[in-house]
């Protein structure tokens, strides 16, 4: 069982909402987890405020019940704003709940100027900005635990670049059809899972190849699959599951 909370944090550009998912909280009563509103990290500036979808209730500090201690935190980002991209697009989502599956603290955000997140497009820096502000959020509340980056097309593009401002660097990115060609894609880490479509409409699978092949780096391609892999999620979640299912973290 997956469990979702709505958070609202602090950004460089104002307010983020964002999504927080996590495994049952198995040591909490079905009381708590139907009405918990929990409070992370309250320091100045640096509050993450999460509550329970399901209901509001009392303020308790996750980590000091000891409620769940997660494997690794993983942050999503999403596609586009200016076409259209948010947090609850279908790539995301799936993502977002097959890394809770795995036992990870998974975030996904709106960027600035997407839903009720504060401030406006900034062409990619800003969003990294945000990136990074959301990981530093989950990083203060879970601790430094393994850290997975993820993003779907224009998501991918930033998750790429917020690897490269982070050191120790993320354990592993997750790239679902990253925007090669219409971005300054950064080179990625060897050990990087790339996910894309062969009959990809909005990121051509031959430019990915492109972008990948000076790097050596392997794409995994889905035959007959569009950039929205349409029909395909459940495959992408496998993919992804495989990719960690046995794998130290």
């Amino acid at each position: 069982m997956v469990t979702q909370s709505k958070i609202a944090l602090a950004g460089s550009a104002g307010q983020l909402e964002g999504m927080l998912h996590l495994p049952e909280m198995r040591s909490l009563t079905p009381t708590l987890e139907k009405q918990l509103a929990i409070r992370l990290s309250p320091q100045a500036g640096k509050s993450l405020v999460i509550s329970r979808v399901a209901g509001e209730g009392a303020n308790e500090s996750l980590r000091e019940t000891n409620a769940y201690e997660p494997r690794a935190i993983a942050v999503v980002a999403h596609p586009l704003p200016t076409m259209g991209g948010t947090m609850d697009n279908k790539i995301v989502t799936t993502l977002c709940k097959t890394f809770a599956e795995l036992g990870f603290a998974t975030l996904r955000f709106n960027f600035r100027g997407v839903g009720a997140s504060e401030g406006e497009f900034d062409s990619g820096n800003g969003e990294l900005a945000d990136m990074l502000a959301v990981i530093q959020h989950a990083q203060d509340a879970f601790g430094h635990l393994p850290l997975i980056l993820s993003g779907f097309s224009f998501g991918g593009y930033v998750a790429a670049r917020a690897a490269q401002h982070l050191h120790p660097h993320p354990h592993k990115l997750v790239l679902i059809a990253p925007a090669v060609g219409r971005f300054a894609m950064p080179t990625v880490a060897h050990n990087t899972l790339m996910i894309h479509g062969e009959q990809d409409e909005v990121i051509p699978l031959a430019d990915a190849l492109d972008w990948a092949r000076p790097q050596h780096l392997p794409i995994v391609v889905l035959p007959e699959a569009g950039h929205f892999f349409h029909g395909r999620l459940n495959q992408l979640k496998q993919i992804v599951l495989h990719e960690f299912n046995g794998c130290h973290l």
